[in-house]
């Protein structure tokens, strides 16, 4: 642009025209000046929509929502996202829940004005540029919920103005910088749910306007916790859960007078809770659970009265709970469970008017329920089991009109079930198993509408079943076991459709079974064994298409067994041991596709064994046909059940002889005593070892002795001859056994040798070969620290691909070591400084290291690196008690330590096998977002889960449900991850049941196969079962076991 020219004027006296002159020059400067800031200006703002366009063009995928994002419109201000000042600056950048997957943007500094950057939500990768210090006018940086990676820059010290740094959410490492500390109007510091280590910077003590830190999902922040964080009296929040902070909680935390919340769970705290809390008169949340504090709970807590949810609940407190606490007017959860507190319930829990959730599960409490709780009104959870308390159950207790757990298993109560329970309605689970209850089971209890679960197991309770149990159409578990109940089963069981698990076991009923029980469609598992009930087995019972388990067992149930049980197609167990069933074993059960486990025995069935039942491929527990009339030979069919374990046929007429046996390679328990069986026994190794008690009573099998009874040869005159060449070729044999022994020793000694020297490699001696090493963490120790701990002792596990150490380092630190077992040289090539296979070949090191090389997530156990040589191949994890790495990195740690919406997530890529943000997962839709839109449907898992049975697929979209309660978009909707873990155990549960079974069945019948017969064969697999099925497993109730309304703890 030309400089403007001064007009040319008429000469005058010079006087005057140097007036002219001077009065024209201040006219020019004054433009040029003007000019110039205009020339800034327009700059500046031209900078900034080229730096926003560049950035914003990066994206792969942009969404339809920057489509005002025009390079010809030079005026950002009209952009969405964007706000400008009233001179056109940029001041505010604010993205939030859009997916750009882009890096954060490097050259940030060239927005001079610029007070607010939010990038939230939007899969923002890369690192955090030092550059971003020189932003001066910042007051708010909010990136949270992205993929970011790196240190956070200690340049942002230097920003005076900023009120609130929210970087959680991340993949952040490195320390905290203790420069943050300068930030001196710092307000809100919101750093969880990343990786990041070191200690808790004293220099925040120094913050005086800070109002909330929160800095747990770290889960290598360690180090004590400052006692300078008292200096900071305007705090509000302070979230250091799920570290591994230590140490004692500081005395200074009582000058915090504003403090509303603390939430210091998971971690590894010590020492006893300071009184001086007492003194923080507005908190209204104290998470302390899942430590180590010790001593008692200090009764200055009593005095706070805005305080609503105390938990700490898994520590190692003592001592009484305080009479104090019932002038905690606020309160509306207390959670003490897991601890050792002795002493009574307070009296005065009765006048906490708040009062939702009392719990106090698993600790020394004795005393009795006292009759003050039912003033708690507002009472919705009463968690009292694994106590010791004793007493009646207070009357009382049925004004709890709100109440929907009550939980008092494992105590010493006495008593009948009050009747006044009924007034509680608004009941969903009661468990008051393991408990001296007496008297007859109140009708007016099965009138609660929403009740789901009553488990009663091991009383004393007598009496009849009220034939009002049909009334209560909301059950699904019934648990009446070992009791005395007596009469018949109510025919009313056919009106609760909702049942899934009835378990009348154990009991002294009497008459038949009702077939009205057959319209119980959803049963799962019916359990009435160990009774008096007579009759024929009702055919209305084949109509239960999900039944998994009948047991029938121990009754006097008569007739035929119903060809229509074929129909039962779920069912796995089918116990009907101890009856009086007669006639044959019908065809029809061999169309029992699921069935692992068949009991028949001591019953009067005749006949032969149907062969049909050799077709069923998954009877691996256990066939018992034993004490019957049973007759004719095996069926050479039986070879079709190579998983079976347990095989009884004793006290039949059977006959024929043994070879169909010969290819059950899976036996690890025979029985074939007392019957008709003739001929020799399978020469095989499980044979030779059987017990002569497991052969017995079978006149015509080994005629000739034990010691020729697993030869078919009969010695005749003519065969003498046949006789004398045998031996010839045995000596002939003998002669080439010694050469290959002579060759063997020579081969062993080599071999000894080339050990020792692979040992002598591994701990730096002999002639070793070179290590590589490639860390994925940033490590403390050397290869050669980790070699000399794998030795013998330090062995913690063998498995299919190698034998896992345990690693005790010289700086402390304890890490897992799995020693993969070698391959050929064809197999690996780990040469030329990297990790690598030949063409065509992809062995187990390759695939660990490439596989959780590239894992980084909070709950998946982290892979910190790898090391090898010509001879060994070594894949280094953090180390988990009580863990095992055929689990490492493919399997989470599900536990209250997790993060809910983390593990949520987490979950839902386990089963969909994507990724939070996945190219698959069409319109740029976030995960959560797209399995919602599926409608939860089984197309939304993994095909390759899709093909696992149908039990485990209903299996994993239950869990489907609990992941989708862990990411509700409303943090006070989801459940805690005690809430998780106990709806975990839920689904769990029908399976773990099943699996002890097998446990049980497998090893004690293994232990016992060499000891004689005692008490008939069926005996065994009864009694396992029995004490399998009979246990309470109270703990799948614990689905219950936390607030009923979802809350939240702070990070």
């Amino acid at each position: 642009m030309p400089m403007p020219m001064p007009m040319t004027m008429p000469r005058q006296s010079s006087n005057s025209q140097d007036h002219h002159h001077h009065h024209h020059c201040n006219h020019y400067y004054h433009f040029l000046f003007i000019f110039t800031l205009l020339f800034s200006a327009v700059s500046a703002a031209n900078i900034e929509v080229l730096t926003l366009l560049s950035w914003i063009h990066t994206s792969p995928s942009l969404s339809s929502s920057f489509s005002n994002w025009n390079s010809l419109d030079l005026n950002p201000c009209n952009w969405s996202f964007i706000t400008c000042s009233s001179k056109g600056f940029v001041t505010e950048i604010n993205i939030q829940s859009v997916h750009l997957a882009i890096p954060f943007p490097s050259n940030i500094s060239f927005f001079l004005y610029l007070q607010k950057f939010i990038i939230s939500g939007a899969n923002l990768t890369g690192t955090i540029p030092p550059t971003l210090g020189d932003c001066t006018s910042l007051l708010v940086i909010e990136v949270s919920s992205n993929s970011l990676t790196g240190s956070i820059p200690a340049s942002i010290g230097k920003l005076q103005n900023l009120q609130n740094l929210k970087l959680n959410s991340n993949q952040l490492t490195g320390k905290i910088p203790p420069e943050l500390g300068n930030c001196t109007n710092l307000k809100n510091l919101f750093l969880f749910d990343n990786y990041l280590t070191g200690n808790f910077p004293v220099e925040l003590g120094k913050l005086s306007s800070l109002e909330v830190i929160r800095i747990g999902g770290n889960k290598d922040i360690s180090g004590s916790i400052p006692d300078e964080l008292g200096n900071c009296q305007n705090l509000k929040v302070l979230g250091l859960a799920d570290t591994r902070v230590s140490g004692s909680i500081p005395a200074s935390f009582g000058r915090l007078g504003k403090l509303q919340s603390l939430s210091i769970y998971t971690a590894m705290l010590s020492g006893e809770i300071p009184p001086e809390l007492g003194n923080c008169t507005e908190l209204v949340d104290l998470f302390l659970y899942e430590n180590s504090l010790s001593g008692s709970l200090p009764r200055e807590l009593c005095q706070l009265q805005k305080l609503e949810r105390l938990l700490v609940w898994q520590n190692n407190l003592v001592g009484i709970i305080p009479e104090e606490i019932g002038n905690c007017k606020s309160l509306r959860i207390i959670d003490l469970s897991l601890n050792s507190f002795s002493g009574s319930i307070p009296r005065s829990c009765g006048n906490l008017s708040q009062l939702e959730e009392l719990m106090l599960s698993s600790n020394n409490i004795s005393g009795s329920i006292p009759s003050d709780l039912s003033n708690a009104t507002n009472l919705m959870q009463l968690q009292l089991d694994t106590n010791q308390i004793s007493g009646p159950i207070p009357q009382e207790i049925g004004l709890l009109t709100q109440l929907t757990i009550f939980f008092a298993w494992q105590n010493k109560l006495e008593g009948s079930i009050p009747s006044a329970l009924s007034g509680c309605i608004s009941l969903q689970a009661v468990d008051l198993s393991h408990n001296s209850l007496t008297g007859s089971l109140p009708p007016g209890l099965f009138q609660l509408q929403n009740l789901t679960k009553l488990l009663l197991i091991s009383n004393g309770i007598s009496g009849p079943i009220p034939p009002e149990v049909g009334n209560c159409k909301s059950l699904v578990r019934l648990r009446l076991a070992n009791n005395r109940i007596r009469g018949q089963i109510p025919k009313e069981f056919g009106d609760l459709t909702s049942l899934n698990f009835l378990d009348l076991s154990g009991n002294c009923l009497t008459g038949p079974v009702p077939d009205e029980i057959g319209n119980c469609t959803g049963l799962q598992m019916l359990n009435l064994s160990n009774n008096t009930l007579g009759g024929n087995l009702p055919s209305s019972l084949s109509s239960m298409s999900r039944l998994e388990v009948l047991d029938m067992s121990t009754n006097r149930l008569g007739g035929s067994i119903p060809g229509s049980f074929g129909k039962l197609t779920s069912i796995n167990r089918l116990i009907l041991g101890g009856n009086m069933l007669s006639e044959s074993i019908p065809p029809l059960l061999g169309q029992c596709s699921s069935l692992q486990l068949l009991d028949l025995s001591s019953n009067s069935l005749s006949g032969s064994i149907p062969y049909e039942l050799f077709n069923i491929e998954g009877l691996d527990i256990a066939l018992n046909l034993s004490l019957n009339e049973l007759t004719g030979a095996i069926p050479p069919q039986i070879s079709g059940l190579s998983k079976l374990s347990i095989l009884d046929l004793s006290h039949n007429k059977l006959e024929g002889d043994l070879m169909p046996l010969s290819s059950l390679e899976n036996l690890v328990s025979l029985n074939i005593s007392f019957n008709n069986f003739t001929g020799y026994l399978p020469d095989n190794k499980f044979f030779r070892q059987l017990s002569a008690t497991d052969l017995e009573g079978n006149q015509g099998l080994c005629s000739q002795g034990r010691n020729s009874c697993f030869s078919n040869i009969p010695r005749t005159p003519n065969n003498l001859k046949h006789s004398r060449r045998l031996r010839l070729a045995i000596a002939l044999l003998g002669a080439v056994t010694l050469a290959m022994a002579i060759l063997g020793a020579v081969a062993v000694f080599r071999a000894q040798k080339i050990i020792k020297d692979d040992n002598d490699s591994e701990i730096g001696g002999g002639h070793s070969y070179s290590w590589q090493f490639t860390p994925f963490q940033k490590l403390n120790f050397s290869v050669e620290q980790v070699l000399k701990c794998l030795v013998e002792t330090n062995v913690i596990g063998k498995g299919c691909s190698g034998i896992v150490y345990r690693a005790e380092l010289e700086n402390g630190e304890i890490i897992a070591v799995k020693k993969l077992w070698p391959t050929t040289a064809a197999e690996c090539n780990c040469h030329n400084n990297r990790v690598g296979v030949n063409r065509g070949f992809r062995d187990s090191f390759s695939t660990e290291v490439s596989t959780l090389g590239s894992i980084r997530h909070k709950n998946i156990v982290r892979f910190l690196g790898c090391c090898w040589n010509q001879n060994t191949r070594l894949l280094m994890y953090d180390y988990m008690p009580n863990g095992s790495l055929s689990k490492y990195g493919y399997m989470m740690k599900i536990t209250e330590k997790s993060d809910v919406y983390s593990y949520g997530i987490v979950v839902l890529e386990v089963l969909t096998g994507k990724q939070p943000i996945d190219p698959t997962i069409p319109d740029g839709l976030h995960i959560v977002d797209w399995v919602r839109r599926k409608r939860y449907g089984a197309e939304v898992l993994d095909p390759s889960l899709r093909t696992r049975p149908e039990f485990e697929t209903e299996e994993m979209m239950q869990t489907f449900g609990v992941a989708l309660l862990c990411v509700n978009p409303s943090p006070d909707d989801r459940p805690t991850m005690k809430d998780v873990a106990a709806m975990l155990k839920e689904i769990r549960h029908q399976r773990e049941e099943s699996a002890k079974v097998d446990m049980l069945l497998k090893e004690t019948l293994k232990n016992n196969e060499q000891q004689s017969y005692n008490g008939g064969p069926s005996a065994t697999v009864q009694q396992i079962y029995s004490r399998s099925n009979n246990s309470s497993f109270s703990a799948s109730s614990l689905l219950y076991s936390s607030s009923s309304n979802p809350r939240t703890t702070l990070k």
